[in-house]
């Protein structure tokens, strides 16, 4: 059985975890709210963006002159895994929850007999991937020295999807990240950015035909490279508003449940004490009879 003065360390060591998981859940929750206005305000430029260009697209499909980022290689051989994750830890299940869906799609392609590369954003993803997968990993992006997150950030990973998409690196390129419900609720989501994947839009005979200039093919030659670092932009959002969310909660339970265990070892190291001071009467006593 551990001395009295090792139960008081244990004592204080805990209180003192506990003091540090108390403050990160306050600097969570202080940086929480800015990262959700933040990502809250990106959805509706990105699924504007998705409109027009849903709108557009019909019309440039149809073009000998379309986009391959919008009509694809013609193949669907390689696939690129654009993976977001977050650049520390002490956040749950988050990191995992989205290195798992990258896992489990990067699986079901392969068993397709499909090639498949990862590209990561984040440490944590990275080195998580590099376990299973460290020879398909072709780029990781480190965010670490990133203060606050800009379209700047985005349109650099952009570019260097752009640059191997056009050297004939891959076909599809799919984005995984993980879309901000609640502070309780982070949703692993995988979106294909390359080609496109356009929604058809309903028609009533009421929707109004409109000519555009330049060409179709031209606007969405312009607009496509824009929408992929948009699309990266909202994941990078999306996923700093569900880390900070995931970790507010998870050092919440690690308050909890530090609470719990020192409440635990007091109890014990009191009980400890007490028969420890009835040992010593019984033998005060006991010396005291003999005499």
């Amino acid at each position: 059985m551990a001395s009295l003065k090792d139960m008081r360390v244990r004592i204080a060591s805990t209180k003192a975890t506990q003091k540090i998981t108390k403050a990160m859940q306050m600097v969570a929750a202080s940086k929480l709210r800015r990262a959700q206005v933040a990502a809250e305000a990106a959805r509706p430029y990105a699924t504007k963006m998705e409109a027009v260009i849903s709108h557009i697209a019909a019309a440039a499909a149809r073009s000998p002159s379309a986009p391959r980022l919008l009509v694809g290689t013609g193949r669907d051989q390689v696939h690129l895994l654009l993976v977001c994750t977050g650049e520390r830890g002490l956040c749950g299940a988050f990191n995992s929850a989205i290195v798992r869906s990258a896992r489990e799609r990067a699986q079901a392609l392969m068993a397709q007999g499909k090639e498949v590369k990862f590209f990561c954003v984040g440490r944590k993803g990275y080195e998580q991937l590099r376990r299973t997968f460290e020879k398909q990993i072709i780029e990781h992006v480190d965010l670490r020295g990133v203060r606050q997150l800009g379209f700047l950030n985005a349109e650099d990973i952009a570019k260097k999807v752009l640059v191997r998409f056009d050297a004939g690196e891959f076909d599809v390129c799919t984005l995984i990240y993980s879309t901000f419900k609640s502070v309780i609720a982070q949703i692993p989501t995988a979106q294909q950015v390359i080609p496109l994947v356009v929604e058809g839009e309903a028609s009533d005979g009421s929707t109004a035909a409109y000519e555009y200039e330049p060409e179709e093919d031209e606007i969405m030659t312009r607009l496509l490279p824009r929408n992929l670092a948009i699309q990266i932009f909202r994941a990078l959002l999306e996923n700093n508003a569900s880390f900070y969310g995931a970790q507010m909660s998870a050092m919440d339970n690690a308050t909890r449940n530090a609470g719990d265990m020192i409440r635990k070892q007091t109890l014990v190291y009191n009980r400890t004490r007490q028969a420890q001071i009835t040992k010593e009467l019984i033998e005060i006593i006991s010396g005291a009879e003999a005499v």
